[in-house]
């Protein structure tokens, strides 16, 4: 059990640090998982990946109790109006999700989670952002404080959140790619990733939970153990991966994230390619 946990602690650490960066958890951690392996069965390792997520939720929560609090006794009137604005904004934004997400959530499952799938949206989404980043070089942003952000603007990321159902796409690189697209700057695309980041992943985590219980499977001492842990990590560790993603912006741009993703395709592709060759 010891060595379980110490892997647990391992895959927590990937989880809370990629989550919110936009270079993909689900894609790193599949790639650990080459690596790290849980002696536990197939089922509970894929609601694990997905339920740790959890302990990310919360750091978001806990960073941004006051700004997403609409009853905070220390708001005037008009502040609890902006943060329910900020909500509905929310709520608007994970329709798409939810409507093309639940659908294909078994097929995407069964079908795109491979290296071969995960090295290409590496590569893509690492040169779109170098991209991106070089078309805006010299624009200015229309929307700079995240109470402009309109109810259109919203739901185009909303839109843009869809394209994060394929491994190693990245939700938080795919809002903040799509906000900064249409017009958005880093630092709101990327708040509004944290805040579409608790429905959506408290929705993806449940789900997982559910269809755990409902194909039978129970949870066994050592499995809370290790959820709890895992949930534990991810959240110290999300927490300060966070700070450091809004300390960065502030005077960097997205392009080293490209460059680390492209590398990470090189990597993948090199190191399975190899590997199928010596089979």
């Amino acid at each position: 059990m010891f060595i379980e946990i110490i892997k647990t602690i391992i895959l927590g650490i990937i989880e809370g640090f990629t989550e919110f960066l936009p270079i993909s958890s689900t894609g790193h951690l599949y790639l650990a998982d080459e690596f790290i392996k849980l002696k536990e069965s197939t089922a509970f390792i894929n609601m694990f990946m997905v339920v740790i997520q959890f302990g990310a939720i919360l750091a978001v929560i806990l960073i941004y109790f006051h700004k997403l609090n609409p009853f905070s006794p220390k708001k005037n009137q008009h502040e609890k109006k902006q943060t329910w604005s900020i909500w509905f904004k929310v709520i608007l934004a994970i329709i798409p999700s939810v409507v093309i997400g639940l659908p294909l959530n078994d097929w995407m499952d069964a079908h795109l989670t491979s290296w071969q799938v995960i090295s290409a949206t590496l590569l893509i989404y690492g040169i779109l952002f170098i991209v991106v980043e070089n078309w805006l070089k010299n624009k200015q942003p229309q929307t700079a404080e995240l109470e402009d952000l309109s109810y259109k603007t919203a739901f185009q990321i909303g839109l843009f959140q869809v394209l994060s159902l394929v491994p190693g796409t990245s939700r938080s690189g795919a809002t903040i790619l799509g906000g900064m697209t249409v017009g958005t700057s880093r630092f709101v695309a990327t708040e509004f990733s944290f805040f579409l980041a608790i429905p959506t992943m408290f929705g993806a985590s449940l789900l997982k939970i559910l269809k755990f219980f409902a194909h039978g499977n129970t949870f066994s001492g050592d499995q809370i153990i290790i959820l709890l842990i895992g949930t534990f990590v991810s959240f110290i560790v999300a927490y300060a991966s966070i700070k450091f993603l809004l300390d960065y912006i502030k005077r960097n741009d997205f392009k080293a994230f490209g460059w680390y993703r492209i590398i990470l395709a090189i990597i993948v592709v090199a190191y399975f390619g190899i590997k199928a060759m010596v089979a």
